[in-house]
């Protein structure tokens, strides 16, 4: 576990965030989204940002050091899950919420995140919140914008009938009922934040996070194709609520 800079939580003075990274071979996308973090920005907003790498062999580590907080290192034999990624990453955390981030994005408006997310956990009865994910645009096409869209409504109203839904791409999560819940799977290879938003939904509300966005890079899509990715979607939550398993046995990287 290396580290560099401070985290200054003040307990009772209100929201205090850890943004967890997890990240594997990320070195090409993944200072894109640490940027977006700079030191006043930490502290005004009273943010930890911890990067929870899974034993990359590219610069990954390198480029988090200099910019996060806190990198929490894998050193297992084994492929670490990025269930297991974002666990390591909770379990060094100290922050009141949890905001659990994908490698490979950018925040559209990185204060309207946690602004938005400080007033949604004024509520006691949230246990959570997601929000709209959409393409990288420098990469969007008009199909990824229609799909995503048309996917963020469908998350919505999920969440508007009491069924627990986060986009895996962005999650907040109340510290405290995380670890209730016993937090991420590590057996899951996939649709681990499916599973956990469907505990958490028993423990409290699921929040939407409206005018907040996050942008991810479309390199699954285009290296497997929506008809391809849609059906392991809907496959490995099928799995899960079935059967407490997904379908997919392992999720390959695509970089």
């Amino acid at each position: 576990m290396t580290t560099s800079g401070a985290f200054p939580p003040v307990p009772g003075a209100g929201a205090t965030f850890s943004v967890i990274i997890p990240a594997y071979q990320e070195e090409a996308r993944i200072g894109d989204l640490l940027s977006q973090f700079p030191a006043e920005f930490r502290t005004e907003h009273r943010i930890e940002v911890i990067v929870s790498d899974g034993g990359s062999s590219d610069r990954t580590r390198e480029i988090a050091a200099g910019l996060a907080d806190l990198v929490v290192e894998h050193r297992g034999s084994s492929r670490q899950t990025i269930a297991g990624g974002r666990n390591r990453g909770a379990e060094a955390a100290r922050g009141g919420l949890l905001v659990f981030l994908n490698a490979d994005v950018t925040i559209e408006t990185a204060g309207g995140l946690f602004a938005a997310a400080a007033a949604a956990f004024t509520d006691p009865g949230v246990a959570a919140a997601t929000c709209a994910v959409l393409v990288d645009r420098r990469e969007e096409t008009l199909f990824d914008r229609i799909f995503h869209t048309s996917f963020n409504a469908w998350c919505r109203l999920l969440l508007s009938l009491g069924i627990g839904m986060g986009r895996g791409e962005c999650q907040v999560v109340r510290a405290e009922l995380f670890r209730r819940a016993g937090g991420y799977n590590e057996a899951l290879a996939a649709a681990e934040d499916y599973d956990l938003f469907r505990r958490l939904a028993r423990l409290g509300r699921i929040a939407y996070l409206r005018g907040v966005t996050v942008r991810e890079s479309p390199r699954r899509y285009r290296a497997l194709g929506y008809p391809r990715v849609l059906a392991a979607w809907f496959m490995n939550a099928l799995g899960v609520t079935l059967r407490g398993s997904p379908r997919s046995k392992e999720w390959d990287p695509v970089r």
